[in-house]
């Protein structure tokens, strides 16, 4: 039994290097520009074999990735959500969370906001229509039923005020800015929430 386990915990840690290397790779070089070869080597396993016993196409790796980080950003913003009771501290929290993964992640951001997903996962929901940004836009409508947010559809308020928030952390990630993210975020807070918050 024990054996058991400890064997489920390897092949648990081998497929979560495997998806680290590819993430890096995909960000780098690109997804049609990065091989299963260069996946092994970056991942540090030993053969291909070892990728299509977890994966069978680069194509479920890479969805198996994407999905990842988006259920990481769904239960994010859950406990964001339990821990904050007005949607304006939920939206602070949200912002928060991006621009410290941003600077402690930024891989995992780029795949997120730069590159485009739906280039080699075709049938992938638009970003806007997944799960974690779909709660965002309820935190919009929330924040307007209470009276804290301006008379907005949510749709618009989610693309004024995080327009503004996407596109900073973008020129952030590609060098655009010269400082990490944390230093544009209390300026980028002002300039959303003055998009949307009822005045």
């Amino acid at each position: 039994m024990d054996q058991e386990i400890e064997d489920i915990q390897t092949q648990s840690e081998v497929q979560d290097e495997i998806l680290l290397a590819a993430l890096k790779l995909f960000v780098e070089k690109g997804y049609f520009n990065t091989s299963l070869i260069d996946i092994k080597d970056a991942a540090g396993i030993k053969t291909t074999a070892t990728i299509y016993q977890h994966f069978k196409t680069k194509q479920m790796l890479a969805a198996q990735l994407h999905a990842n980080i988006l259920d990481s950003l769904n239960v994010s913003i859950d406990d964001i959500k339990r821990k904050n009771e007005k949607p304006s501290e939920q939206l602070r929290g949200i912002v928060d969370l991006l621009f410290k993964l941003t600077d402690e992640a930024p891989d995992v951001m780029q795949f997120l906001l730069i590159v485009n997903v739906n280039e080699f996962l075709p049938d992938a929901k638009p970003r806007h229509e997944s799960t974690p940004f779909i709660k965002i836009i309820r935190i919009i409508e929330a924040g307007v039923k209470a009276g804290e947010l301006r008379s907005i559809t949510p749709q618009l308020g989610y693309a004024e005020f995080f327009g503004i928030i996407e596109n900073i952390l973008r020129l952030v990630l590609t060098g655009f800015f010269d400082r990490k993210a944390d230093f544009y975020q209390s300026q980028a807070w002002l300039a959303a929430w003055n998009t949307i918050v009822k005045k």
